[in-house]
């Protein structure tokens, strides 16, 4: 959950977790799920990571995410919100899954646990396994230039969204016409 005083840290445009209107639907997701006109939650950029990422949601082994608030800033868009549901997007564009935000810290990067680097499900066994991860990830040349930045560095001040999720469905893949899903968690 976002707390008060996380909220102060950020700027006012981050403070309303609201999504943003206007977002169009997904192309290719069911229509007769409830989930049409829902955001699209793309983990990393498209490829082997992505690729590996949303695996791990599905084996239901990720259920936690890191961002930048800087991210959210230059893009404009405010912070993640328990309750929020999103649909997983694979590297192809294809809606794969259906997660629902549980908590949200804003937190330093030097804040962030064990129990949060573990649910990123990508094998990670200590912090700073987790950090040395993330930091290749966002000081990459992809990430720079979506911050607009080419010099662009974490450290331990830098502003994390620590994200909690759980997945909620899980639709088979195979084409936008397969409208198979199933229902996990409550």
């Amino acid at each position: 959950m976002v707390s008060r005083g996380d909220l102060a840290l950020l700027p006012e445009s981050l403070q309303t977790p609201l999504r943003r209107p206007g977002r169009a639907s997904l192309a290719g997701v069911p229509s007769d799920l409830p989930s049409d006109n829902l955001p699209a939650a793309e983990f990393a950029f498209p490829g082997p990571l992505r690729d590996r990422l949303v695996a791990a949601i599905l084996a239901g082994d990720k259920t936690t995410t890191s961002g930048l608030v800087a991210g959210y800033e230059k893009a404009g868009d405010p912070l993640p919100y328990p309750g929020l549901r999103q649909v997983v997007v694979d590297s192809a564009g294809h809606p794969v899954a259906v997660i629902e935000t549980t908590g949200v810290r804003v937190i330093r990067l030097a804040e962030v646990d064990l129990a949060h680097a573990i649910g990123e499900g990508e094998g990670y066994s200590s912090v700073a396994q987790w950090r040395a991860g993330h930091e290749g990830f966002w000081h990459s040349a992809p990430v720079r230039d979506e911050l607009g930045d080419p010099q662009f560095t974490v450290d331990d001040d830098t502003l994390v969204v620590a994200e909690a999720f759980r997945l909620v469905e899980l639709w088979k893949t195979g084409g936008s016409s397969d409208k198979a899903h199933q229902r996990h968690g409550q």
